[in-house]
């Protein structure tokens, strides 16, 4: 079976994406002095620093950054998950009363934001939680939306999207690709 890709934004629109987000969660919170980002572990790690810098870039000072691992948070951990790899939840500033942005590259069934809202309230009760995602493609099986959307995708049933960030946007290969198995190039 073959693949044939498809690239969706490449390095140089993903930087524009996130500064577009970046304006509109300082406009949606009243200012990054509010705002705590946090990534949802593996995808949505690296971007949410890139995010923090953008965000960093339209005010005073930059907000500060963490990371959550759902591994544990999953509703289907007992069984898709026989030898997890668990890595650790960073939070390192108080989440009670602050506007946290969970952030993730890619929105399907909002599963992973369930399980990533859950893992959150474990570090405090935030006044309201947001979430930033690079790309939404559709798929839910549970009510979930995203407030800050990269790109609205609109991608058949069996594709799937990789996002590849990279240490500098022209690097080769970064930026976010459609995967669609089955097809012949």
């Amino acid at each position: 079976m073959s693949e044939r890709s498809e690239r969706i934004l490449d390095a140089g629109e993903v930087e524009r994406v996130l500064g577009r987000m970046a304006s509109e969660i300082v406009e949606a919170t009243g200012g990054a002095e509010r705002v705590g980002i946090v990534g949802i572990r593996r995808g949505g790690g690296a971007l949410s620093a890139r995010l923090a810098q953008a965000v960093a870039g339209l005010g005073p000072e930059a907000p500060p950054v963490g990371s959550v691992d759902i591994a544990l948070y999953r509703d289907d951990a007992a069984t898709a998950l026989p030898d997890p790899k668990i890595g650790p939840s960073v939070v390192p500033f108080d989440v009670a009363g602050r506007d946290v942005v969970l952030v993730d590259a890619v929105l399907q069934t909002g599963r992973t934001v369930r399980a990533a809202i859950e893992c959150l309230l474990d570090y405090g009760r935030p006044r309201r939680i947001w979430l930033a995602v690079l790309l939404d493609r559709g798929g839910r099986e549970l009510p979930v939306a995203a407030d800050f959307v990269g790109r609205t995708l609109e991608v058949p049933a069996g594709a799937k999207v990789r996002v590849a960030l990279a240490a500098e946007a022209a690097e080769p290969g970064a930026g976010a690709v459609l995967v669609r198995a089955g097809e012949t190039p």
